[in-house]
Parts: structure tokens; C-alpha cells; sequence
């Protein structure tokens, strides 16, 4: 395919970029930093005139896309204000899904986030491990942003039947580097509780994406993307029963380093299957 990937400068961007390459397929990236050479344009996402002119063409850079991913935005909550965040993100997604509606792409695949699951779960979930099943519980202006974008691309998809969008709440995106820090986490299990212990290798948020993206389908759907394992040492049933006695167990076998949060649907629906562990780098 010929994808463009926005935001694909980032720290799951470079990746993605990467292994579609890899696969095969061809890819641009649209951002507003990046090395200029073939296969980079530069675009000011917040500007529509701009995106669609770029997703529709760029002189002898290319013709058009089959497919769209698109990670571009504000990452994380608390990095700029939440006007700003809100703002820029809300902008930036709405400008991506028209520009690609217009120029007839029904193959859209995008970041979401776990933090619409109630991230930091300073209220517990309603039970763990925690999946796609229960209602957005946004607890930030960045997870609203990412909430009003599922409820944006439930109503784009309404409108044309033919359309896919697909939505992976990825949880927090780590590379082989991070894990160095990784067996200093078990000393406080209230450290990493905001996510469930979670964590995705960006090799796997890659192979979500692609997978995403070959997914023989219509319409929207939402997966939770995390890697197979927790970022603890310590057994689930030990990190539960400290930092949330009483929440509703899904699951009775919590005596492992399984991921909490569900990837079940990933698996059965995408063939999800995540490859890389904080285990086997440290």
C-alpha cells in the first residue's frame, strides 16, 4: 500500500515508519519536523489546507495514499496547557480524517489511548483486567480529546458505510533503551498503578498498526494495544490485592505478570500477537 503515516517523527512513528517500510509497503511521513529527503513531508497538521494538499499529493514526493495512519498530536497530558492540548489535538484529527474522506481513502488507522479506560485510576476500575467493554471513563483534557475522536469516527463511519476506522488505545509506548529502568518499579506498586502496570514495545504498536491496517473490515472498533507481560516483577495478585483490594477479578489466575490490560479482542479480531518483552532486554 501507499500509507502515509502522520506524526511520524515520534517515538512510535519512527517505528511504524520502519517496519511498514520493512513490509513492504510505501510510506510517507507527514510532520512538522522530520530529515527532508524522499519520503518526508513537512505539514502543519493544525492548517486543513495544508493536510489535504498533502494527502492528496506532493509534486514528485507522491500521488496519493491508500491508507492513512495517523499519530500525529500533542502525546501526553500536561506537556503544554489544556487549552493547547485540547486545541491542537481535536484540530489535528479532524483535519486527517476529512482531508482523508475527501480524497476517497476508506482505510484509516489512528492512535487512541488507554487513558480513555479512566487513567491514573485514582477511581479504580469497575473490574481488571480492565477492556474495551465498559464506557469511556476520560479523566483529562488529553483523554477527552482522544474519547471525542472515537465518538467522531463512530459518526464518520455512520456516514459512510464504506468507511474503516479503526481506533488502538495504545498504552504507554516504550523502546528496548527504557528498559533499563524497568526492575526499580517493584519497589512501589503504586508507582505504575496510573496504567495497570501496563506498557507496548513499539515493535508490537507497529505490527497492531499494520495488522490494523490488512483488517478486512468496515466501520469503527477500538482495541487496547499493550505488550503481552506487566513492567513488574512482582505477580498481579500481590499488585492488585495491595493497590485495589475489592475491585471485581474477570480473571481468577493473577498469579503471573499477564497484562491487565485485555488484549483479548486484538488477538481474536486483528491477530494481534505482540513479540517483544521488557524481560528479554534487561
Amino acid at each position: 500500500m501507499d500509507i502515509a503515516v502522520t506524526g511520524g517523527s515520534g517515538k512510535l512513528g519512527r517505528t511504524v515508519v520502519r517496519e511498514l517500510r520493512a513490509a513492504g509497503h510505501t510510506v510517507v511521513n507527514l510532520d512538522a519536523t522530520g530529515e527532508r529527503g524522499r519520503g518526508f513531508v513537512r505539514v502543519d497538521l493544525t492548517d486543513y489546507g495544508q493536510t489535504i494538499d498533502a494527502i492528496l499529493g506532493v509534486d514528485d514526493a507522491h500521488g496519493g495514499f491508500d491508507a492513512i495512519v495517523h499519530l500525529a498530536a500533542i502525546p501526553a497530558p500536561a506537556i503544554l496547557s489544556d487549552v493547547a492540548t485540547f486545541h491542537n489535538n481535536i484540530r489535528v484529527t479532524y483535519n486527517v480524517f476529512q482531508a482523508a474522506r475527501r480524497a476517497g481513502i476508506k482505510n484509516i488507522v489512528y492512535a487512541s489511548s488507554e487513558t480513555v479506560l479512566g487513567l491514573p485510576f485514582d477511581v479504580p476500575p469497575p473490574y481488571i483486567p480492565v477492556d474495551e467493554d465498559y464506557p469511556a471513563r476520560p479523566e483529562s483534557t488529553y483523554s477527552l480529546v482522544k474519547h471525542l475522536e472515537e465518538q467522531m469516527a463512530i459518526e464518520l463511519t455512520r456516514w459512510d458505510p464504506s468507511l474503516k476506522i479503526v481506533a488502538l488505545r495504545f498504552s504507554n509506548v516504550m523502546e528496548p533503551a527504557d528498559y533499563a529502568a524497568f526492575p526499580s518499579y517493584d519497589a512501589d506498586a503504586r508507582g505504575r498503578k496510573w496504567n495497570l502496570w501496563g506498557y507496548i514495545d513499539a515493535r508490537d504498536g507497529a505490527q497492531a498498526i499494520q495488522k490494523a491496517l490488512e483488517w478486512d473490515a468496515t466501520g469503527f472498533d477500538r482495541f487496547i494495544i499493550a505488550a503481552a507481560d506487566t513492567v513488574m516483577s512482582r505477580p498481579n495478585s500481590e499488585l492488585v490485592a495491595e493497590v485495589f483490594p475489592g475491585v471485581p477479578l474477570k480473571r481468577d489466575d493473577l498469579d503471573n505478570n499477564e497484562t491487565l490490560l485485555s488484549i483479548d479482542k486484538a488477538r481474536r479480531v486483528l491477530g494481534y500477537d505482540p513479540q517483544h518483552s521488557w524481560r528479554d532486554e534487561v
